[in-house]
């Protein structure tokens, strides 16, 4: 299909960010839909790995909402950093198809109807009671972890507390051992990796160690018959699916997706929560003192700093956006940490308030494909909070020790070099 984009509404970036990137290898997670004609070569609107970008995502995605709200890259295809466009495209599930890789994705990488079994059967996993039960446990590896902490000297938030937590929450919850701690960490960044750089090959390696691990822990509750731990690992094991019990392919899929999702983006989060209070000492004193704010507060803040930078969509069939043609079968990317700060819905949209409308708020999604575990992730993160802010008197930065922001497509941050007491 020949470019009939038209010309650009938007206006160019600095040649630094939109000089093409380079090695970009076509990921395996663009192969399965693709534009059945020739594309003519097409401008690029910016280059999302600029180091322009990348040294500070979250201020260039406020640049390009403002200068270039639907923007093309070879690298993320269509980009839409509004929240109205990114609402549009979550709601109209027959123009936009989540169906983005060649390989299974259970049930985000689905479109309906085929989507709506699966989905039922996962929020069965998260339903309030179950999640509530998991809290003493939960509030148990909190305090144990930030006991932990080094008091008066330099710690780094982010590996000492904000990635250790992620896995021992993640595995506790899905009755993991604690032995798969370690390789996860090592998993997780050698995913990351692979993704930014589009190494098809790293990334098939990284998705078959991943399958290791599930495939081990499935035999042995396979193994184990009636004996085998009642957790929700054993549970999908006997989950059925129109009429018959999920392959081995389903449980794999579904259980990447948790632990992708569960990892990172909880990692993130606490290290967003922690910065947050560090750099405003004011807030961080009214929380201490009103611990019961801490759950508005906690989506307020990773609204202004996302934690999940963004999300994927195809075109199901040609489309137009903010006067941009977009034609059946390109790529879209949702910039999460765009549309969330956009202030045509957020009034003072850089300042935190308690008093916003939750129903905007795009932190876990939106639509039929809304965060199953939202209600875990917000116990999870106000436990950690809780207990973070009671253990301690304060929390500070290191002087001449900045931190690292983490890159695409990870949120927060890499390093937190900072001082408790």
């Amino acid at each position: 299909m020949k470019d009939d984009a038209g010309p650009s509404t938007c206006e160019r970036v600095e040649e630094s960010e939109i000089k093409p990137p380079t090695a970009i290898v076509p990921t395996e997670c663009f192969q399965e839909i693709t534009v059945k004609t020739e594309l003519t070569k097409r401008e690029q609107d910016w280059n999302p790995r600029s180091d322009v970008v990348l040294s500070n995502q979250i201020k260039a995605y406020d640049a390009m909402r403002r200068r270039c709200p639907v923007a093309y890259s070879d690298y993320l295809g269509w980009s839409l950093f509004r929240h109205e466009d990114v609402v549009r495209v979550l709601d109209d599930h027959e123009t936009f198809s989540s169906v983005v890789s060649r390989h299974l994705s259970v049930p985000s990488g689905m479109d309906p109807p085929q989507h709506a079994a699966y989905r039922q059967l996962i929020d069965r996993h998260f339903e309030p009671a179950r999640v509530d039960a998991f809290e003493p446990q939960c509030r148990a590896i909190s305090a144990d972890l930030v006991s932990r902490l080094e008091r008066n000297a330099e710690i780094d938030l982010a590996v000492d507390l904000a990635r250790l937590f992620a896995v021992r929450i993640q595995c506790a919850f899905l009755g993991w051992p604690g032995e798969l701690h370690d390789p996860l960490l090592q998993w997780v960044r050698k995913n990351h990796e692979a993704t930014l750089a589009r190494d098809v090959e790293a990334m098939a390696a990284v998705a078959l160690e991943f399958d290791g691990y599930i495939t081990e822990l499935l035999e042995a509750r396979r193994r184990a018959g009636s004996a085998a731990p009642d957790d929700i690992t054993t549970d999908l094991i006997r989950e059925r699916i129109d009429g018959r019990p999920l392959n081995h392919e389903e449980i794999v899929s579904i259980l990447r997706n948790w632990t992708v999702g569960e990892l990172g983006t909880i990692t993130a989060c606490v290290g967003i929560l922690a910065h947050y209070l560090a750099e405003r000492p004011q807030i961080q004193k009214q929380l201490r003192e009103n611990l019961h704010q801490l759950p508005a507060a906690i989506d307020e803040i990773l609204r202004l700093h996302a934690p999940l930078i963004s999300n994927r969509r195809v075109a199901h069939k040609p489309v137009e956006i903010d006067g941009r043609k977009i034609a059946a079968g390109e790529r879209i990317t949702l910039m999460w940490a765009s549309a969330n700060r956009d202030e045509a819905v957020f009034d003072d949209s850089d300042e935190l308030r308690l008093d916003r409308d939750p129903e905007q708020n795009l932190l876990y999604g939106r639509g039929i494909h809304v965060c199953p575990g939202a209600g875990l992730s917000r116990l999870e993160l106000r436990v950690i909070m809780e207990e973070l802010l009671k253990a301690t008197q304060t929390m500070a930065f290191v002087p001449g020790r900045p931190p690292t922001l983490a890159v695409y497509p990870a949120g927060g941050f890499a390093t937190l070099p900072m001082r408790i007491s």
